[in-house]
């Protein structure tokens, strides 16, 4: 086997001072001989396969972040209108931290679940927006929903553990969250 390096201009996809694997017998000199030499040289070589495309994530593997939900009464606005259907957003560790900065919070502990959900419900209804007011303002039954929810959907869909019995094998679940928002 000889290398040889190629002429400029001569050959497709080759450019000048390329180096070329010619087998065979000796190259032929005079012109248009280096075309030659290098289409025998391209037949001969093994044809590669194409690259691989890229990976790209599954649409499986992507994080959801909105939860949607129903209400078990609903919000009334001062119109009267009620309001059940919205979407929940994941928590953040800033959503959780901001409210213990509340004066409201620091004076009653039971106040962070409204400041909780105000910052993490992005839609409720028909609302241009929702905040610490609105949920205040929500039905007993509705704010123990939305506190369930919340705990279902940040700590990846569910506070309970199913565990076992040690005295009689019997399987059965036990709640692992805390009486309130951002405790465990």
């Amino acid at each position: 086997m000889r290398r040889t390096a190629a002429r400029a201009g001569a050959g497709a996809g080759v450019g000048a001072g390329s180096i070329v694997d010619v087998t065979g017998p000796e190259p032929v000199t005079g012109p248009g001989a280096s075309m030659g030499a290098e289409a025998a040289a391209a037949a001969s070589a093994p044809v590669s396969a194409p690259a691989p495309a890229p990976a790209v994530a599954p649409v499986a593997q992507r994080l959801r972040t909105e939860f949607p939900f129903e209400l078990p009464r609903g919000y009334v606005d001062e119109a009267g209108n009620v309001h059940r259907e919205g979407v929940m957003r994941l928590a953040t560790a800033r959503d959780e931290l901001i409210p213990l900065r509340d004066v409201r919070v620091q004076e009653n502990p039971a106040y962070l679940s409204v400041v909780l959900l105000g910052r993490v419900i992005t839609l409720l209804g028909n609302l241009p927006m929702v905040h610490d007011g609105i949920v205040e303002n929500m039905f007993a039954s509705d704010l123990a929903f939305l506190q369930d929810f919340y705990r279902q959907v940040n700590a990846e869909g569910h506070t309970r553990a199913a565990v076992e019995c040690p005295h009689c094998s019997e399987p059965f679940e036990v709640e692992l969250g805390g009486s309130r928002l951002g405790e465990s």
